[in-house]
Formats: structure tokens, C-alpha cells, sequence
């Protein structure tokens, strides 16, 4: 029971459920590029590991790293590490943890991601330190997890090519889109820190508008990935239903107040990325009957 206790507890200090935000799309990649290159179980498992323990590293060094920042901010006082419930070297150890399952996920991949892996891994840890910096931070976060399904076509094809970027462009805007949302809760915080984001460099107003300005964006993109990989209608009906799942978040921001992100990110975000991978999954379906 003590190590089921301590794996819970790793569990949400990393939001492991919130791995549902880069998995899905990491899948649809995987289930679209299959159609010219074949998949086994083994690099489907692989590919989805890679991912996982990726996500997992980046959020145990963000925990480790902003430990001491978020003890301060009463939003975030309750997280395992200022609560004591996982100490500061568990979330440094799984951190470690987690990066040498992805390299060696990677390896099992290929020489081809091996090579790639550590300058992934890189981007992933360094964006913890960003917002130190610069409020370029948002959009690093929304490359790190567009990272997903660009490596899972480069491990697929072993090709350099602009096919995935527009799949990559639709997560990186989306990303970038709610975590300036997300931010907009600690605006105060971040401005009495130093800290650099976007909602304490632009105030409330400016930062929705951009968040709206690059979910119309994430859509635009998601559209074109369609048309490039020439998906049918289960698929627009589902892009459909994510752009209203998406900015229905948006309308609820404006009626109660930005005190409600919490009660919507999570949910509606992680719905509207599983619906679409299953808008994918249908697609394909139809195509085989």
C-alpha cells in the first residue's frame, strides 16, 4: 500500500491525466502516417512511452524547479512538494527517471530519434526555466508538446518534411493559447515576482484576446492539416466539435470571470483533444471498410 501511496502521489504531482493534452495528437499522427508506413504493436508502444516519459520528465523538473515559487504563490501552496508530500529529490529522481526511459524509448526507435532525443529533452527541461526570462515562455510550452506528433512522424518515416507542421502549428497555438489563459490566474503573482508572462506584460484583456487570437489560429491549422493528409468527414465534423468544445472556454471566461479557468481548462481542453483523436480513428475506419 506505501508504494501505491507514493505512486499516486508522483502521479499528481506530475498531472499524469494531463498527458491527454499531447497523447492524442501524438496518436492521430501515428494513425495518419500509417497509411503509407506500416506500424507495429512494438513501435506503437514505443512511440507512446516516448511520449509519456517525456511529458513525465518535464513536469517532474518543473515541480522541482518552481518549488520555491510555488510555496509562495497561494495558488499553487497545496502541490505535493510545498505540501511535503513528495520531497523536492523524489520529483529531481523522477525527473532522471522518466529522461532515461525517453532515450531509451528513443534508441529502441531508431539511431535516427536517438540522435534527435537529447535536444528534445533539452527544450522540454529548459522550458521550466523560461518564465524567469521571457515571456516567450507560452509559446516554448506549446512547441514542447507540438514536439509529439513531429517526432512521431519523424520516427515513422525517418523523413525531414513540412507535412507535420501544420499538425505541430495546431498544438503549438492551442498550447500557447490555454496556458496564457491558465496564466491569467496568476497575473498579479507574476507581476509582484518578476516573473515573465504574458499576462502580466499585457494585463487581462490583451492576454484573452491573444489566447482567442491563436485558438482561431490552432483551428486555421487543424483545417489544413485535413486538407494536406486529405481526411474525410468524420474528420471535419470532429474539428468541428473541437473548435466549439474549444472556445466554449472562452465564453465561459467572459460570463463568470477568469476565477473559473480551473473548473474548464482541464476539462473541456482534454475533451476536445480525445474527441478529435477519435474523429481520426472513425476516419480510418471508414477508409478500411
Amino acid at each position: 500500500m506505501a508504494l501505491a501511496s507514493r505512486i499516486a502521489s508522483w502521479g499528481a504531482l506530475v498531472k499524469f491525466s494531463h498527458s491527454v493534452f499531447a497523447l492524442p495528437f501524438a496518436v492521430i499522427m501515428m494513425i495518419v502516417v500509417a497509411r503509407t508506413h506500416p506500424l507495429n504493436i512494438q513501435t506503437a508502444a514505443l512511440l507512446i512511452v516516448c511520449v509519456v516519459s517525456a511529458r513525465t520528465a518535464a513536469m517532474g523538473f518543473n515541480r522541482f524547479i518552481d518549488r520555491e515559487i510555488d510555496a509562495k504563490n497561494p495558488r499553487t501552496a497545496a502541490r505535493e512538494i510545498p505540501r511535503g508530500v513528495v520531497s523536492a529529490g523524489e520529483a529531481l529522481a523522477l525527473t532522471v527517471g522518466s529522461s532515461a526511459v525517453f532515450l531509451a524509448g528513443a534508441a529502441l526507435l531508431g539511431r535516427h530519434c536517438f540522435v534527435l532525443a537529447p535536444m528534445v529533452l533539452a527544450l522540454l527541461l529548459g522550458y521550466s526555466l523560461l518564465k524567469r526570462y521571457t515571456t516567450a515562455c507560452h509559446f516554448v510550452l506549446g512547441l514542447a508538446l507540438a514536439c509529439a506528433p513531429g517526432g512521431v512522424w519523424y520516427a515513422m518515416t525517418g523523413e525531414w518534411s513540412m507535412r507535420p507542421v501544420v499538425l505541430m502549428l495546431g498544438v503549438l497555438a492551442w498550447v500557447a493559447g490555454f496556458d496564457i489563459l491558465y496564466s491569467c490566474q496568476d497575473l498579479k503573482f507574476d507581476q509582484a515576482q518578476g516573473l515573465f508572462s504574458i499576462p502580466a506584460r499585457l494585463g487581462l484583456q490583451r492576454s484573452r484576446a491573444l489566447a482567442l487570437l491563436l485558438h482561431l489560429g490552432a483551428l486555421v491549422a487543424l483545417a489544413l492539416f485535413g486538407v494536406e493528409f486529405s481526411l474525410g468527414s468524420p474528420y471535419w465534423i470532429g474539428l468541428a466539435i473541437f473548435g466549439v468544445v474549444l472556445l466554449s472556454q472562452h465564453v465561459a471566461v467572459q460570463r463568470r470571470g477568469i476565477e473559473c479557468i480551473d473548473q474548464v481548462f482541464f476539462v473541456r481542453n482534454g475533451i476536445a483533444s480525445v474527441e478529435l483523436l477519435a474523429a481520426v480513428l472513425v476516419d480510418s475506419l471508414v477508409r478500411a471498410a
